[in-house]
């Protein structure tokens, strides 16, 4: 196998991934292709990065191929049956998490535990005990009876013109 000294790092660029696998960017790009899996973008335009992991898929992809003389085909059907090649669902929480900010994570857990507090009212579990809904008190408003009796009066003023227009129009 294809062995690489791999920085302890928990991201790498792209160009840092061909020069670990001393392969040519189209190279890595076309295993991307292959392996849609392979590599987390970073933003929605931003580049490709990549995980521990995915260098480790990318050196075991080379040796598969160069190596091994596997096509791409191969190699993925080799990989999947080693169980390298993870589900989406898979990807561990730590492996994004190393992407992005300590503001942002707890964002992203408060949001989690507020779905997941909705679901369990979906799913009949029901709200737990702490939760009461209670209707405040309406506040009162002061501009409420001039608002009221303006439209009241032009209602009014409007509903006695329409019926003469209409009799001159059957005339």
């Amino acid at each position: 196998m294809t062995t690489a000294e791999i920085p302890n790092r928990p991201v790498f660029r792209a160009q840092e991934v061909c020069d670990l696998a001393q392969v040519q960017p189209y190279v890595l790009r076309t295993w991307e292709a292959e392996f849609p899996d392979l590599g987390v973008a970073k933003t929605a335009n931003g580049p490709r990065v990549y995980r521990r992991a995915d260098v480790e898929r990318v050196l075991r992809i080379k040796h598969l191929l160069f190596v091994d003389g596997l096509t791409l085909a191969g190699a993925r059907r080799r990989l999947t049956d080693e169980g390298a090649l993870p589900s989406q669902e898979t990807v561990q929480d730590a492996d994004v998490a190393a992407l992005i900010d300590g503001e942002t994570q707890q964002h992203l857990r408060d949001v989690r535990r507020g779905l997941q507090w909705i679901l369990g009212v979906l799913t009949g579990d029901g709200p737990p005990e702490e939760f009461v809904l209670r209707a405040e008190p309406a506040a009162p408003k002061k501009s409420a009876s001039s608002s009221r009796s303006a439209p009241a009066a032009k209602g009014k003023a409007g509903k006695s013109k329409a019926p003469a227009k209409k009799a001159k129009r059957r005339k």
